[in-house]
């Protein structure tokens, strides 16, 4: 899988315009072949500060994505944006769940307060 973040630093007055045109492109992104998630998240201590993150299922898939019309768009926010946009491709080759969670915390749970094991 892979995971990108864009980091947008918008301007305060264009931030409605931005947040209006990423949220017209979910449907459009959703319908691309390898998309499997697209979302949207602003920082809490920064609203100028937009995050957007998109999983894809192979490299390839995101490749086509980078040369598509709806990518075109993405990069044609940059008038929007204080700085260029921050593109961060991660590419990750082992997922895992609830199950990593609950088996640290066991281990946890079985230390005495001097970080012994039981």
């Amino acid at each position: 899988m892979i995971v990108v973040k864009i980091v947008m630093n918008v301007f305060p007055e264009k931030q409605k315009e931005l947040v209006q045109t990423l949220l017209s492109m979910i449907g459009p992104m959703e319908k691309e072949a390898g998309c499997l998630s697209y979302a949207l998240s602003c920082d809490i201590e920064d609203k100028k500060l937009l995050n957007l993150f998109e999983e894809w299922h192979t490299r390839k898939d995101l490749d086509h994505h980078f040369r598509s019309e709806l990518f075109g768009v993405l990069l044609g926010t940059r008038s929007l944006l204080s700085k260029p946009h921050g593109i961060h491709i991660y590419t990750i080759g082992q997922l895992e769940g609830m199950e990593a969670v609950l088996t640290a915390r066991r281990k946890e749970l079985h230390r005495d307060t001097w970080g012994k094991a039981n």
